[in-house]
């Protein structure tokens, strides 16, 4: 019986292993996505910066919560033998790895809204101190219960913030970070002519539609394998996200008015939105998450693209910033048993958990790019910047066309 007992023990840690594992390479395959959704939104002078800032971003980023944002979020290092950190077939470690391709979400979501004209080794260094100081003392407030605060929102509340996979953690975070680094480094050159602000039009839509493709098939692994254990796997969270994305396209098309820019960022806007209550809200509910998301985001980009001198060159602040923040409020309110969801959550708590997310990016972000701002400089030089960053920054561009 114990031999049985071992071996059933044995299949349920190497199952759990195997389903975070699929996840964290389904998150990472993600990030070709922002890389891809980027180079195709970007002008061709700046592709091979896009590409190389994801990448680049991306190393940068495990380096970081390896040796001390994981830490700093869970009180956990890997300074163990080998021997203890395979335990349980190496199921921490890989729990490490899915949440370490989260985290470096935060950067690839900064990466859009500075595009064009930002600095790439001071951006690298913010990189750094942020997935290994900002991000993650937000994350261990969440989802570890650091510093008390969720056992304070649940006394006072009634029920804790409810952010299943991150529409706030890791998307709100990301969004009004981009918000702090687009204000620091103003306008791009040539978007102000004749007194009157103008677009630069997508370089390559295939390359645009690409991205959103790859983001938008990870994001079941972003969403679904969030529960980290089989046994907490749920279809519910698969369809939500599925019906929240396809609220996104819908509402894109509409209030878009059939531009592809708009319709394959739709998708995601509903997906951003939908994380945080993709395990308890009905299918219905997610549907309108993802509708409202859509239509906000095409809202909001089009109207500050046009009114303020705020360039986030694909978005981010209000397609991860203002949607994830709806998201983080949207459990509250969907989430709820009167809306047809599971309940257990609350909406003031919601309201105060997202508005915490969002104070903290912005005051870590004010830190972080302010002091990078003065120590380094952020922006590129004019000439630079007319060359472009490829040139500029690696010496070669993203064709070669003799």
């Amino acid at each position: 019986m114990d031999q049985v007992n071992s071996a059933v023990e044995t299949l349920v840690q190497s199952s759990n292993t195997l389903f975070i594992l699929l996840g964290a390479i389904m998150v990472f395959a993600m990030h070709a996505g922002f890389a891809f959704l980027e180079v195709g939104t970007v002008r061709h002078k700046n592709q091979v910066n896009a590409l190389v800032k994801i990448m680049a971003d991306f190393g940068v980023s495990c380096i970081a919560y390896f040796f001390i944002g994981y830490w700093v979020a869970y009180d956990t290092t890997f300074f163990a033998s080998a021997e203890v950190l395979s335990q349980n077939n190496g199921y921490d470690l890989v729990k490490f790895f899915f949440l370490m391709t989260f985290a470096a979400a935060i950067p690839a979501i900064v990466s859009g809204g500075i595009a064009e004209r930002g600095r790439f080794y001071p951006f690298l260094f913010a990189s750094m101190l942020i997935v290994g100081l900002v991000y993650p003392f937000f994350e261990g407030l969440i989802w570890n219960g650091n510093l008390g605060f969720q056992a304070w929102l649940e006394t006072t509340t009634g029920a804790q913030f409810h952010d299943f996979a991150g529409s706030v953690v890791v998307h709100a975070v990301g969004g009004w970070l981009a918000f702090v680094a687009v204000l620091f480094l103003g306008m791009r050159q040539g978007r102000r002519r004749g007194g009157k602000l103008v677009a630069f039009a997508p370089s390559n839509i295939p390359f645009l539609a690409l991205g959103a493709w790859i983001l938008s098939i990870g994001w079941f692994g972003f969403n679904v394998m969030s529960a980290q254990t089989l046994d907490g796997i749920s279809g519910l969270v698969a369809v939500n996200s599925l019906m929240a994305m396809v609220g996104g396209i819908i509402a894109s098309l509409y209030f878009g008015k059939n531009d592809p820019g708009f319709i394959h960022n739709g998708p995601l806007a509903g997906l951003v939105a939908v994380c945080a209550g993709s395990d308890v809200m009905h299918p219905i509910g997610s549907l309108v998450v993802g509708l409202v998301a859509g239509g906000l985001f095409v809202w909001l980009f089009t109207y500050v693209q046009n009114k303020f001198k705020f360039d986030d060159v694909l978005g981010v602040w209000p397609l991860h910033g203002v949607c994830g923040a709806w998201g983080g409020i949207a459990a509250g309110i969907f989430g709820s048993e009167a809306f047809g969801g599971l309940g257990g959550v609350s909406f003031s708590a919601q309201i105060i958990g997202t508005l915490s997310g969002i104070a903290l990016a912005v005051a870590g972000g004010a830190i972080v790019y302010g002091l990078i701002n003065l120590l380094f400089g952020l922006r590129l030089s004019e000439e630079q910047e007319f060359d472009g960053a490829d040139l500029s920054i690696h010496k070669i561009a993203s064709t070669n066309d003799e």
